[in-house]
């Protein structure tokens, strides 16, 4: 009796281990968020997103104009300062669109950035066997024999600027691989490096860099020196602190400005007297487009305007001058102001104040009266100026602490009363030189005007960066444009077996991009090696 030992089945092989879900995730975001799709995708979410910063004020801008536009709208503007409406490009959301742009450019230049300097070092591939099955192909004989020809061929090419390569074949052919426009991916790595230069500049420009606004009148005895304290309005980068301002201090000496028969400008130009740290004060002049230059700002001529000087005498023959710039709000210069006298009608006996004397007045300066007498200006140049003022008095409401402008009177205190009308409903016209008696015997008197000029000062650490960026910017778009990579082919054999017969050449092309004119070129190429032409 035979016993048949029966062994246990062998166990079956254990399962693949499955890939990690986390890291697979991981990898596949990584490769999604560094695609050309997402980054073209990105650039588009920035540009929408820098949208609301042109529709909503910006605090960093015009914090005067946040506030008027919460008074304006008082239940929206809640809601758009906690979605960071009035600080755009401040806000997470667009910083977090701003670096993932910022990585992803990153992610999906560098890779190709290193397969191009691969590609450019590697020998064109060798001839694929069936060259008549590419799009441009072509036969011919020429008489020299096969390695000869080959060689005169890939002279040809090389004239031409393609990059070659000759090789010899196992049934005694030679073949000749070209290519030609590598600079189109080039010029399309130029382009997204470039663009990568421009987003560190602006980032690095925003966190070290700072701007301010300032009114200078020309001819006035104060100056300005840079400080925040005497900033019209200034904003200082996340990395900035206000010691580390330039010490300089600007007094604007002359301003002068040109304009055309039509009232178009023609020139502007500023004269400063300039003193930087311990030095002496020197004179330089600036135009819009030519700025002032000094050590760590510029400073610019953005705007002007013309500034009355108004002396007011109260009722008890105190008498205040102030010169209070009037802004523009035409072409022509028709400019509306206001000037604010708050510390006046003082009792010499108990030497205090009554809010509800204080005087404004409110109004617009014609630079020159047009001969209709209409409430606009015909000319930016003073041929015949003049002031049209109403007059104010009450609590201005300059003792509560609300912020307002200095160019308009409060309009709530206007409506609540507080502030009264004391000149009747149509404005008072005033000359260079006439003087205006009010109802309670104070007087007003326009001494005449003086040019200012409204200056920007700024300093970007990263300027030249985001210049050289965009210039190469629109270099390589240039080149990514016009060049075009194509693939050309020469397979050189004896035209009879014992070689005596000349050689038979077989061509091959093939268009690596959209190319209209490959055909033309490939058939140039052609006709230039069987003719033997360079």
């Amino acid at each position: 009796m035979t016993v048949v030992e029966e062994r246990p089945a062998p166990s079956a092989a254990p399962p693949p281990r499955p890939a990690h879900r986390l890291w697979a995730l991981l990898r596949n975001s990584w490769r999604q968020l560094t695609s050309m799709r997402t980054a073209l995708v990105l650039l588009f979410l920035l540009a929408v997103a820098a949208i609301p910063g042109s529709i909503f004020p910006q605090r960093a801008v015009d914090a005067q104009k946040v506030t008027q536009y919460y008074q304006a709208h008082p239940a929206l503007a809640p809601w758009l300062e906690r979605l960071g409406g009035f600080e755009v490009y401040g806000s997470p959301w667009f910083a977090s669109i701003y670096l993932l742009l910022f990585v992803s450019l990153i992610g999906c230049v560098l890779p190709r950035l290193r397969d191009h300097a691969r590609a450019l070092r590697q020998a064109p591939p060798d001839a694929p066997r069936r060259l008549d099955r590419l799009p441009e192909n072509s036969d011919l004989a020429v008489k020299a024999a096969p390695k000869d020809a080959a060689q005169d061929v890939a002279r040809l090419l090389r004239r031409r600027r393609f990059r070659t390569k000759v090789r010899e074949q196992e049934d005694g052919g030679w073949t000749v691989s070209a290519e030609k426009g590598y600079l189109k991916e080039t010029g399309n790595l130029l382009f997204h490096l470039s663009l990568l230069a421009v987003l560190i500049g602006v980032g690095f420009g925003h966190w070290y860099g700072w701007h301010g606004d300032r009114v200078l009148v020309a001819g006035a005895d104060q100056g300005f020196c840079d400080s925040l304290a005497q900033y019209d309005d200034s904003t200082l980068g996340p990395r900035v602190d206000a010691a580390d301002l330039p010490d300089f201090c600007l007094r604007l000496t002359d301003f002068h400005a040109a304009y055309l028969t039509t009232g178009q400008p023609k020139n502007f130009s500023a004269t400063v007297a300039v003193t930087e740290g311990d030095g002496p004060a020197r004179s330089r002049t600036f135009t819009v487009n030519d700025p002032l230059r000094l050590h760590g700002a510029n400073v610019h001529l953005i705007g002007h305007g013309y500034a009355v000087s108004l002396r007011y005498t109260d009722r008890y023959g105190v008498s205040q001058t102030k010169v209070v710039p009037f802004l523009p709000v035409d072409g022509m210069f028709t400019s509306e102001g206001v000037a604010q006298f708050p510390d006046v009608n003082i009792d010499p006996k108990t030497n205090k104040r009554d809010s509800t004397l204080q005087v404004g007045f409110e109004g617009r300066y014609l630079p020159t009266v047009g001969s209709d007498g209409g409430a606009t200006s015909s000319f930016p140049a003073e041929n015949a100026p003049a002031l049209f003022l109403t007059a104010y008095r009450g609590d201005l409401g300059l003792d509560v602490g609300t912020p307002g402008s200095v160019y308009a009177l409060d309009q709530g205190q206007i409506a609540s009363g507080d502030l009264k009308n004391v000149s009747g409903a149509r404005p008072h016209k005033l000359a260079i030189g006439d003087s205006w008696t009010l109802d309670d015997g104070t007087r007003l008197e326009f001494l005449g005007t003086r040019p200012y000029a409204t200056l920007a000062i700024r300093y970007d650490p990263t300027q030249t960066l985001v210049l050289a960026g965009a210039a190469l910017g629109l270099l390589g778009l240039m080149l990514s444009l016009g060049g075009h990579r194509r693939r050309v082919w020469f397979r050189a054999l004896p035209a009879s077996p014992d070689g005596d017969g000349g050689t038979l050449l077989t061509a091959g092309g093939l268009p690596r991009t959209d190319y209209p004119g490959f055909a033309d070129e490939f058939a140039q190429l052609v006709k230039a090696a069987e003719e033997g032409t360079p």
